[in-house]
This record gives C-alpha cells, sequence and structure tokens, in this order.
C-alpha cells in the first residue's frame, strides 16, 4: 500500500513538474520576445542611426503659451488625503491655466467638506463636481460625471479646454507637467507621463514590488507595445487626453465617455480612442534638461538633467492585503473584463499584447505550484533513497534526459528575468533599491498569486449570479511636507554628481554643518569649496526652477509690491509683474509655502518663484530698504 501512495505521489509529481516546466518556458519566451525587440531597437536607434533620446528644454516649455487644461480626480472617501493633495498642486505646479475637477460623492459629506475648504482657497483653480447618485459606484462613473462638469464649466465660461488630464488623490503631480502636455497635445490624442514610487525605506518590500513593475513595465514594455501596435494602455494617472477624443468619446457613447462595465477604465479607455480613429498616442520617457552648468569654468559647459523623467511619484500600498486587492482589481479589468469584452481584436502584434495582458492569470499559479514542485523535488532527492522499497529519486522527470534542455532554458530566462529587473530599477530608483528587486521578486509572485486567486474568485461569483463587480477602491496615503522635501533630490549628491565637490569635501560639509547648523552650501562657500555662482545653478536644479541672473534685476520702484518687513524676514525679492497678475519673486532656496501664502495675501497675486544668488539677494534687499528710508525721512513733517 505505501509502496502504491509512493508511486502515486511520483507520478503526480512528475506531471506538475513538467506541465511547470513548459508553462514557465512558454512565459520566459513570452518575456525574451518584448527584451529583444527593445534592446535591439536602443541599439539600433543609438549605435546604428546614432539617435539618443532628446531631452526636454524646460526653457523651450516654459516659453510656451498657455492653455486650458482640466485635471479630473475622482474622490471617493478621500477626506483624509484630498486637501494635502491639492494644496502641493497649487504650491508647486508651474502653470496657470488649469482647473482641477474633483468628483465627489453626495453620501461622502467629510470628502465634500474637505473639496469646499479648497475650492474656498482657490476658486479659480480647484471645482467640485458633484456625483449625482450615490457611492460608491464605480471610478469610470465618477469620471463620466466629473466629464459633464467639465462641459458645463466651459459652457459657464464661454471657453474650451485643450487637454483633459486624469489624476488619483494620492499623486504628486510633477511641477512641469502641464506645461509638457502643452507642448504635445496638438500632436496626440493620448500622453501618458511614467509613474513612480515616492523614496521608500529598504524595508518597504511590499510597496517595493510596485516600484520594481513600473520601473520596468514603464521604461521597457509600454515602450515595445507603443512600437509595435501604436496604442498606450492608459494607468490612470499621468494621462492626458485630447480634449477633441474625449468629446468624439462622449458622443459614440451616449455620455457615458468611460467603460462603467469595467474596474480598469483608463486601460479600455485607450481601445475606445484607438476605435475611433485616435491613434495618436504616445508613452513619453523622455527626460528634462536645464540651462548648461558650468563645471570647470565658462570655457566648458554640458547639460545637466532636472530630475530625471518628467513622472507622477506616488506611494503604493505597504501592506500585503491591500496590495494584492489592488491587483486583483486590474487582473479583473485587464485579464477577465478586458477578454470579455475586447475579445482578440486587432492584428497579429495587438493579439500578441492582449495574450501579455492576460497570461496571468495562468503563470501567477503556476509560479506559486513551482516553489510547491520544487520543495518536494528536493525532499525526493535527499530522503527518497532512505525510504526501503519506495523506488529512487532518479524517478523524478527532472533528471531526465529529455527535459534537461527545458530546464536548463528556464534557468537561463531567469537570469535574463533577474537582470532585466536590475537593470531597469537601478535606472528608475538606483541600486540599493535595484539590488532588493531580486529578493522582493518572490513577494512579488505570492501578492500576484493572491491577486489572480481572489480576482477568479470574484469572476466566478458575477458569471454565476450575475452580481455586479464593485470598486474595491484602495485607501491612499498622501506623502507629509517632510517627505515631499526628501524627495527632491539632496543639494551634495547633485553637487557630487555633476563633479562640483569630492566625495571629501561633502563629509567635512556634513561634519561640519553639525558642529555649526549652517546650511551646507553656505559651509562649502566659506571654505572656498564652492562658488556663490555653483552653489545657486544647482539650487534651481534641485528645486526645478529657472535661474535669475544680475542683469534681471529691477528697477527700486518694484520693491514696494512686498512689504519691507517681509523682504528682509524671508530674504525674497520682485523681480517682475507678468500681464496675467502673476508677481515673478527671487528666492536663494527651496520655496516656502508659509511665504507663498503671506506674498499672495499681501499682494493679491500669483507667485512665480525663480533663483538667485544669496549674496545678490542680500544686496538689492539692503539697496531697497535704504531707498524705503530716505524716501519717508525725506517726507515733510505736520
Amino acid at each position: 500500500m505505501a509502496g502504491t501512495l509512493w508511486l502515486v505521489y511520483l507520478n503526480v509529481l512528475n506531471i506538475l513538474i513538467v506541465a511547470t516546466a513548459f508553462v514557465i518556458l512558454v512565459s520566459g519566451l513570452d518575456d525574451l520576445v518584448i527584451d529583444i525587440s527593445y534592446w535591439s531597437s536602443e541599439f539600433y536607434r543609438r549605435f546604428v542611426r546614432g539617435i539618443r533620446h532628446p531631452a526636454t528644454s524646460i526653457e523651450a516649455l516654459r516659453a510656451r503659451e498657455e492653455r486650458w487644461f482640466a485635471v479630473m480626480v475622482p474622490a471617493w472617501q478621500e477626506a483624509d488625503v484630498i486637501a494635502h493633495m491639492i494644496e502641493n498642486t497649487l504650491e508647486t505646479l508651474e502653470y496657470t491655466h488649469y482647473v482641477v475637477f474633483l468628483g465627489t460623492y453626495q453620501n461622502d459629506p467629510a470628502t465634500c467638506a474637505e473639496v469646499n475648504r479648497m475650492v474656498a482657497r482657490d476658486p479659480v483653480h480647484i471645482r467640485r463636481a458633484p456625483v449625482r447618485t450615490d457611492g460608491p459606484t464605480c471610478k469610470a462613473d465618477c469620471l463620466n460625471w466629473i466629464l459633464r462638469d467639465i462641459v458645463a464649466y466651459e459652457s459657464e465660461h464661454r471657453m474650451r479646454f485643450v487637454g483633459v488630464l486624469m489624476h488619483d488623490c494620492e499623486d504628486v503631480i510633477h511641477p512641469l507637467e502641464i506645461k509638457y502636455f502643452n507642448s504635445q497635445i496638438d500632436t496626440h490624442d493620448l500622453i501618458q507621463l511614467p509613474v513612480a514610487s515616492l523614496d521608500l525605506a529598504w524595508t518597504a518590500f511590499v510597496a517595493g514590488t510596485y516600484l520594481d513593475d513600473f520601473s520596468e513595465v514603464h521604461q521597457k514594455d509600454v515602450v515595445v507595445r507603443q512600437r509595435l501596435t501604436g496604442l498606450v494602455p492608459g494607468a490612470g494617472v499621468a494621462l492626458c487626453y485630447r480634449r477633441n477624443a474625449i468629446a468624439a468619446a462622449m458622443k459614440a457613447h451616449q455620455n457615458h465617455a468611460f467603460n462603467t462595465a469595467t474596474l480598469t477604465e483608463d486601460y479600455d479607455f485607450s481601445f475606445r480612442l484607438a476605435e475611433l480613429g485616435f491613434t495618436r498616442q504616445m508613452f513619453a520617457r523622455f527626460p528634462l534638461q536645464v540651462q548648461p552648468v558650468s563645471l570647470l569654468g565658462s570655457w566648458w559647459q554640458r547639460p545637466v538633467s532636472a530630475s530625471g523623467l518628467l513622472a507622477t511619484c506616488e506611494y503604493f500600498p505597504s501592506k500585503f492585503r491591500a496590495a494584492y486587492r489592488q491587483r486583483a482589481r486590474w487582473i479583473l479589468g485587464i485579464a477577465f473584463l478586458g477578454w470579455q469584452q475586447l475579445r482578440w481584436r486587432g492584428d497579429f502584434w495587438n493579439k500578441y499584447m492582449l495574450f501579455r495582458d492576460r497570461k496571468g492569470i495562468v503563470t501567477a499559479p503556476f509560479s506559486m505550484l513551482a516553489y510547491l514542485v520544487l520543495a518536494n523535488a528536493l525532499a525526493v532527492t535527499v530522503w527518497g533513497n532512505r525510504i526501503p522499497g519506495h523506488g529512487a529519486p532518479h524517478d523524478l522527470v527532472i533528471f531526465h534526459a529529455w527535459l534537461q534542455p527545458i530546464l536548463i532554458i528556464n534557468t537561463a530566462l531567469l537570469a535574463n528575468r533577474l537582470f532585466e529587473r536590475v537593470y531597469f530599477v537601478t535606472r528608475m530608483a538606483g541600486f540599493e533599491q535595484g539590488l532588493l528587486s531580486i529578493p522582493r521578486m518572490v513577494l512579488n509572485n505570492f501578492i500576484n498569486f493572491a491577486a489572480v486567486s481572489r480576482a477568479w474568485h470574484l469572476f466566478v461569483v458575477h458569471l454565476v449570479t450575475g452580481a455586479a463587480i464593485a470598486w474595491d477602491k484602495t485607501a491612499h496615503t498622501f506623502p507629509t511636507g517632510a517627505e515631499l522635501a526628501h524627495h527632491r533630490r539632496r543639494l551634495g549628491e547633485l553637487l557630487l554628481e555633476h563633479g562640483i565637490i569630492t566625495p571629501s569635501d561633502l563629509e567635512w560639509a556634513v561634519a561640519r554643518q553639525r558642529e555649526t547648523g549652517a546650511m551646507l552650501g553656505q559651509t562649502l562657500i566659506e571654505a572656498g569649496r564652492l562658488t556663490p555662482e555653483f552653489l545657486a545653478d544647482t539650487l534651481a536644479e534641485q528645486a526645478q526652477l529657472p535661474r535669475a541672473r544680475q542683469d534681471a534685476w529691477p528697477e527700486m520702484s518694484l520693491a514696494g509690491v512686498i512689504p519691507r518687513e517681509l523682504m528682509l524676514g524671508e530674504h525674497v525679492v520682485p523681480l517682475a509683474r507678468d500681464s496675467d497678475d502673476t508677481l515673478q519673486v527671487a528666492i536663494s532656496g527651496m520655496p516656502d509655502p508659509r511665504v507663498t501664502q503671506r506674498i499672495h495675501a499681501t499682494t493679491g497675486l500669483q507667485v512665480a518663484y525663480v533663483v538667485a544668488r544669496d549674496d545678490e539677494l542680500a544686496r538689492w534687499v539692503a539697496a531697497s530698504v535704504s531707498d524705503d528710508m530716505q524716501l519717508h525721512d525725506s517726507r515733510p513733517t505736520r
């Protein structure tokens, strides 16, 4: 009896080994096709044609005339984060012609109250778009209500937006995002920017799996998909649609532009646009470029990257349950409902990409099965020959010659997967996160397995009972002010990167800074290891702001725009008043939201910052205050 059970066990194990090996082989070869397509294209572009990705000039973006954009933000039970997201957007977005439409539900009074507070703060840029039904419905339904409000706004103000953006309540929007969309919207129907993670501790393994996936998908997979099919699946955030495309979708679908029968309306909408002929879809992956920074004198200059990719950043779910439930929603929408609604449309490459979108519902369970099979195979190999009369370990199919080539190929494909993951994560988030992506691949498999299991369960229940699949909303987290500041690249890192200081200079300055409490840049200047010009250039890059030169200083008559005590206390200088009632203000560090609010409250003007040398600011403030005091002393007394 025991011998029979042993043979049954070995036969079942062998069947599972073969099935797992072949599924992993097919999936690995599929991934290899994308890898070969990406790297061959990169090699041809860079080494045969000699073309590199052109950097987008920040100055060119700023020089373009602004046009109006609408930003859609659906909000169901977002009272904890919505105000922080809006405040950060208002303070950092380097654009003036935009309106944020916040979709809120009437049975969510907490979120409505926060949104109303934001509307009161800035009624020009913030508008509440009420959803006329109780929530939660689904994100697509909320977006459709927002679109109705956008149309009503255009009618009220007798204008028309040129583009419509999509964002979520946890997004940290790049300051130059809309300026970039403004430069591209005339030639594209859909523009998708990369999505990246905010800085993570090395222990944040669950959130790190999102960082890993987005790093590879948004640097390689989507790029290949656009090249082969011309279609870019929307990511739901950092996404801009041409207004004409939105209008066509609304007309074609009876004012319901977004598909309410799916949980991934952003993915589905890319296909809807393509069906309507709006095929000019672009995934933007171009670096930004600031004005050249002089490193070795005026005779040699090179451009430097301001902040890598132009991307939206956010915190991803950090708990296992939240992570797999969110992914289950994605799998339901993309794999199950996509299969049900989109079928297998398009040419060969479109069908192939649909296969890649859906293969996870099979490969995720087999990934977990592979761990189980491996553990059993090892156990049989180590202890099987110790069981009398129960056969030998060589009875396992893994020792058969015909399977060996497949196992070797799978091992090579796994090594390639590890390389690809480490490379793209390192390029996006640094070498430390790149190395951490290796152990996180195992955790990623567990999360995906839990997500696919939940998706299968929900879809089967939906088919059997006919019950609608509910909006399983993810709880959002918005970074604190300190975390946002930390997200920006440190001054010392930039100075090292550009070769302005040496590692020993930085080490000495940090130690000195701890002793004196002085700013790092000032410490380096006083020690003769940094010039004020280099410091101002690097601070401008760090803050992603224009650099003000001394020949741009205004006449003293502009000094009275900002009160003297505010200029003295906060070290700010008004440079110019633009035609759109924006006050250009020079600073020598990072913008302070508190100072921005004070200037706006005092002047009634919007504030835009530029960076200047600290010593230039000090001289201008002293001169303007001196002139003001002389004018005051010369006035006749009664």
